[in-house]
C-alpha cells in the first residue's frame, strides 16, 4: 500500500486547474481530458508491503523500501525526490517555485506514519496579494446577521475583474462585525457591477429580494451559491 498524489504537468509546471477538471460527472469528458493532459502519480510513502504493516516503522526504513519497490517503474509513476542535504533542499525550494510547487516537506527520519495528523513540517513560500472585495455570501447559519465569505477579484490585462477565490476564515464575532462594515458598499452595488452577468446577484438593501441561484457547483449541485454584490472599492491583502 502506497501513499502518493496525482499530478498533471503542463508546459514545465504542475497544473492544478487541469487536475480539477478531471472531477467531472461525464466519463466521456474525463476520458478526453486524460488523452489531452495525461496525469502522473508521485509516491512518497509505503504503508504496507504484502501482509506487513509498515506504518509503525520509521520513515527512513519505509523510504528505503519504497525506493526498492519503485526502482523498475517508469513514468507516469514517480517517486518524490528526497534528500538529507539542507543545501539541496534549499535549492529545490527556490528553483521549483516556478514549476508550481508551494515549497518542501521536512519529515523526521524516525517518525511513524500518522494518518490525519500533521507530523511533518510544511515549508512554504509566503506571498501576499491585493485583492478587490466585490461581493459576499451570508453564513449558512446567519443570513443577514453574519458574513460567510468574501468574494475576491483581480483585474486582468484587459481591465476585467476576474473572480479568483474567496476569503472565509473569520471568527464568529468578526462575521457579525462585517455585516455593518460592508453595509455602505452594498448601496447601488449592482449598477455596472463587473460581475453583473454572473448568476446569483442578490438585490440591493430595501429592494424586493431576488435570490437567484448562482452557477451550479460541480461538487454539490444543490448548494445555494447566491451572493450579494459590493461596489468594487474595498481592497484587502491576502497572504
Amino acid at each position: 500500500m502506497l501513499d502518493g498524489e496525482i499530478v498533471i504537468a503542463s508546459h514545465g509546471r504542475l497544473d492544478f486547474d487541469a487536475l480539477q477538471l478531471r472531477v467531472h460527472p461525464a466519463a466521456s469528458r474525463v476520458k478526453l481530458l486524460a488523452q489531452q493532459t495525461p496525469a502522473s502519480i508521485v509516491f512518497f510513502d509505503l504503508l504496507a508491503l504484502g501482509d506487513e504493516n509498515l506504518t509503525h516503522h520509521p520513515l527512513a526504513e519505509r523510504h528505503a523500501k519504497l525506493t526498492e519497490v519503485l526502482k523498475d517503474t517508469t513514468p507516469p509513476i514517480h517517486q518524490t525526490p528526497a534528500t538529507h542535504d539542507r543545501q539541496i533542499a534549499e535549492d529545490w525550494f527556490r528553483r521549483f517555485e516556478g514549476a508550481g510547487l508551494d515549497g518542501v516537506m521536512a519529515k523526521p527520519l524516525t517518525g511513524r506514519y500518522e494518518p490525519n495528523k500533521r507530523s511533518m513540517l510544511k515549508i512554504k513560500h509566503e506571498r501576499d496579494c491585493d485583492c478587490v472585495v466585490a461581493g459576499f455570501r451570508w453564513h449558512k447559519d446567519g443570513e443577514n446577521t453574519a458574513i460567510g465569505s468574501l468574494l475576491l477579484g483581480l483585474y486582468d490585462e484587459r481591465g476585467a475583474l476576474q473572480h479568483v477565490g474567496v476569503c472565509a476564515s473569520f471568527t464568529a464575532a468578526v462575521r457579525r462585525e462585517l455585516v455593518d462594515f460592508l453595509g455602505p458598499y452594498r448601496t447601488n452595488a449592482t449598477e455596472n457591477h463587473p460581475w453583473a452577468h454572473e448568476g446569483g446577484l442578490a438585490a440591493e438593501p430595501g429592494a424586493e429580494p431576488q435570490r437567484q441561484p448562482g452557477a451550479p457547483s460541480r461538487w454539490n449541485s444543490g448548494k445555494d451559491l447566491s451572493w450579494i454584490a459590493l461596489r468594487p472599492e474595498l481592497v484587502l491583502v491576502v497572504a
